[in-house]
């Protein structure tokens, strides 16, 4: 009678208890989970507790939430997180039952939570401008919803975080009879006063969109005014906030930074290209990997090494961000999986405050081709991932070090073995990436080659 559908991207930590409490809910007979293309166990985990698992045509959660609907055999659907664990015990029933009872068409949550600023700072503004007749409405954000499956077919389904208070819009607009329940608390990752204006600008644009295509359009010259002023002070609110804070900003090296990699600069130098690819191709332990490209070095010395990445151009004008960024009270470094004799060498052209990086063995000047992967990349009691080894270790050993908050730390990678943490850090920065899915977790793609962005969002 009812399908739970549950839009995911590496969730397997949580995923098995969000389905099995979905299995546990009243007139619950089917639950759908739609996949991102996760790289960890979450597709495994979905089937083995009995979830009907479809692939997304598209990332981004909107697409997911239509493919869903799409696929859903029961006339009733309800959406739930696959990230939040534990759920309060009748969220399913308490949205579903006034559908049941054919008193309402649509049902939103509201939560006790730990955070809701964008609602507060852009969502209400902006509604009470052009939609005041759902300010009824106390957390218009919320997207644990539920309706009857022939309306969400209508619906187009936004891909950015306007895809929640686009829905509610929708069915207002559809005439669909609705209302709110409180479900309980949740506990929601707070996105830090960083994020908040990519997050209020997309709810903004969904909100302003919306009004202007409607039957009849819902703003004009004044109302815009309003609106500018809106976001005006917002921003000044904002920064205001940003530079009273303990901040934290993590850089990768490789393709970040440097405009190449160490290791690839050494294999055209030294001429191994071909064991490096060979050492690539075979080994997937994360651990041997980095121990046998290491040997590739044996008998180099370590001026070689150091004449090798000075010839790397640094992204341009990277020492003058870096120092402005410290000028607000930033702490500014490198976590990388590259050598530390490297990333201290850069660390100390760019003015920076510390690196973190494998510790390449000398003796007397003389790589021995011995590498020491150090204890704060390994995984432990705090990670927040199954990976053996993770940059996303050593930030959290960053900010326990110097008590900085999570949502208070900025890291900037460019590949897959920064998207933890990007994911993790309170602002991820994609810089130049051409990977799609590190690409879809940041929450700022840099696609110049200069962090002068960095001044404006930091």
């Amino acid at each position: 009678m009812i399908t739970v559908i549950i839009p995911t991207l590496n969730e397997e930590e949580t995923i098995q208890n969000v389905i099995q409490f979905a299995w546990s809910q009243p007139n619950v007979t089917e639950v759908v989970v739609v996949d991102d293309k996760s790289i960890d166990a979450t597709v495994a985990i979905a089937v083995a507790n009995g979830a009907k698992v479809i692939t997304s045509t598209k990332l981004g959660k909107g697409a997911s939430m239509k493919d869903g609907v799409l696929f859903a055999s029961n006339p009733i659907v309800a959406f739930l997180d696959g990230d939040i664990d534990p759920y309060p015990h009748y969220t399913v029933q308490l949205l579903t039952e006034p559908i049941l009872s054919g008193e309402v068409d649509f049902v939103k949550s509201s939560f006790s939570r730990n955070a809701g600023r964008v609602t507060e700072l852009a969502a209400k503004p902006l509604l009470s401008i052009f939609f005041p007749e759902l300010l009824k409405f106390s957390q218009p954000l919320s997207g644990m919803i539920a309706g009857k499956k022939e309306l969400f077919e209508q619906l187009e389904f936004r891909e950015d975080y306007g895809v929640d208070i686009g829905i509610l819009i929708d069915m207002y607009l559809m005439n669909a009879k609705m209302k709110e329940v409180e479900i309980g608390y949740i506990e929601n990752k707070s996105k830090p006063w960083q994020a908040l204006g990519k997050m209020s600008k997309e709810v903004a644009q969904t909100i302003i969109i919306k009004a202007a295509n409607s039957n009849n359009p819902r703003y004009n010259f004044e109302e815009l005014g309003v609106l500018n002023e809106i976001r005006s002070q917002m921003d000044l609110a904002l920064h205001a906030n940003l530079n009273s804070m303990e901040k934290l900003i993590v850089f990768d090296m490789d393709n970040t930074l440097l405009r190449g990699r160490f290791i690839d600069a050494c294999a055209e130098r030294f001429d191994f290209k071909s064991a490096l690819m060979n050492i690539r191709s075979s080994d997937t332990d994360p651990i041997l990997l980095t121990k046998h490209i290491a040997t590739l070095l044996r008998d180099k010395s370590h001026q070689e090494l150091i004449d090798v990445v000075d010839q790397i151009p640094i992204v341009e004008g990277t020492a003058q961000i870096i120092k402005e960024l410290k000028a607000k009270g930033y702490i500014i470094g490198i976590i990388s999986d590259s050598y530390d004799c490297i990333t201290h060498h850069i660390k100390n052209k760019l003015g920076m405050d510390f690196s973190l990086s494998n510790e390449l063995e000398f003796s007397k000047g003389i790589c021995t081709g011995e590498v020491k992967i150090p204890s704060f990349l390994f995984n432990n009691a705090k990670s927040v991932c199954r990976h053996s080894l993770c940059k996303t270790n050593a930030v959290i050993s960053l900010l326990d070090k110097y008590q900085i908050p999570k949502e208070n730390c900025i890291a900037i990678g460019d590949s897959m073995n920064d998207l933890c943490m990007i994911k993790e850090a309170g602002l991820g920065i994609a810089f130049c990436s051409k990977d799609e899915l590190l690409n879809h977790h940041a929450d700022i793609i840099i696609t110049e080659l200069s962090f002068d962005e960095l001044l404006s969002i930091a």
